[in-house]
């Protein structure tokens, strides 16, 4: 098998397992919140904690990739040729795809707010509106990093900007796809009536996530796309 078949295989292999993980922990919080009553506003305050620490954690987990890239980028080494990007690497325009998605994203952002706020109103008909714009900016910003990636000039073996460049993204392309099933699982619970005016709190976890998720794609926009392309 050659690189890009095993390279899906891992993908497909990680992308199975995070999912049933997802649905395991899911379930359990769901069960416990809507059917048997026990997250009361002391389990509430509890659960928002741990979320701001699993958040926390993701930060630092992005920061060490960060950290590589800068360190590799701030002084290249002679084996680079002395410069960044490396010699014979060139780069993706920052102004095709990269703006286009940075676009689709902040208005996913715009959009998931939007939700929260037609949620705390009682403006069901708005809420669901939301949740189908913003799956729909969701799947196209994973189909344009897929096509993406397809054509890009490079790959992970190309010197260490392939390694950071796609480790960062498709670091990043994983969280999105998380944050996209987070949202679709509160779609399905909001057309299953689980959410209140005042009891929505996996709806703002999920929302708390993909800004997250838009906030870490404008620092890659930003050094990553552009920056790397001066």
């Amino acid at each position: 098998m050659n690189r890009v078949t095993n390279g899906f295989l891992v993908f497909l292999i990680g992308f199975v397992i995070t999912t049933f993980s997802l649905y395991l922990w899911w379930r359990d919080v769901v069960r416990e919140s809507t059917y048997q009553g026990n997250h009361t506003l002391v389990v509430q305050k509890g659960l928002k904690l741990g979320f701001m620490l699993f958040i926390g954690s993701e930060v630092l987990f992005f920061a060490g990739f960060f950290w590589a890239f800068f360190h590799s980028s701030l002084s290249p080494s002679v084996f680079i040729g002395l410069i960044w990007p490396p010699v014979n690497i060139i780069v993706l325009n920052p102004w095709s795809i990269p703006l286009l998605n940075t676009v689709i994203l902040l208005l996913s952002g715009l959009s998931i707010t939007w939700v929260h706020f037609g949620l705390i109103a009682g403006k069901y008909m708005q809420v669901y509106y939301g949740f189908i714009v913003t799956l729909f900016l969701a799947i196209l910003f994973t189909g344009l990093q897929v096509g993406e990636y397809l054509n890009a000039p490079f790959n992970i073996t190309d010197s260490v900007y392939g390694s950071s460049f796609f480790s960062l993204t498709g670091l990043h392309g994983l969280h999105v796809i998380i944050g996209s099933i987070f949202i679709f699982v509160c779609f399905i619970r909001f057309l299953n009536l689980h959410f209140t005016v005042k009891h929505h709190l996996g709806f703002e976890f999920a929302s708390w996530y993909w800004h997250f998720v838009d906030v870490v794609w404008l620092f890659l926009f930003v050094f990553v796309y552009i920056w790397s392309s001066l």
